[in-house]
């Protein structure tokens, strides 16, 4: 199982990094604050000061085909805002 699903890039959440130093990130709907932590520190060695999680709910969809309106959610899922103790930071782009 993977916690760390992708990261969040944003004009919100790079914004964020730029400024206070926090990074956003998707991760396992199960995972908890512990476990984002060190797998955050394991993959991109830095050291974590706090961990922020939310769980986003989907949105609601509505589609208008010809036979009927046809409603549905988008799946949600769980985000978690990182911030790094002084000093750190993550390069999202360092191998583009």
């Amino acid at each position: 199982m993977s916690i760390l699903i992708k990261p969040l890039i944003t004009e919100k959440a790079t914004a964020l990094s730029e400024k206070s130093n926090r990074y956003t990130f998707v991760v396992d709907g199960d995972a908890n604050k512990i476990q984002i932590r060190k797998a955050i520190e394991d993959t991109f060695s830095v050291v974590v000061a706090n961990v922020r999680t939310m769980n986003v709910d989907g949105k609601a969809r509505t589609r208008y085909t010809k036979t009927a309106v046809v409603k549905g959610r988008s799946k949600g899922y769980k985000k978690a805002i990182v911030e790094l103790a002084d000093g750190h930071s993550i390069d999202f782009y360092e191998n583009v």
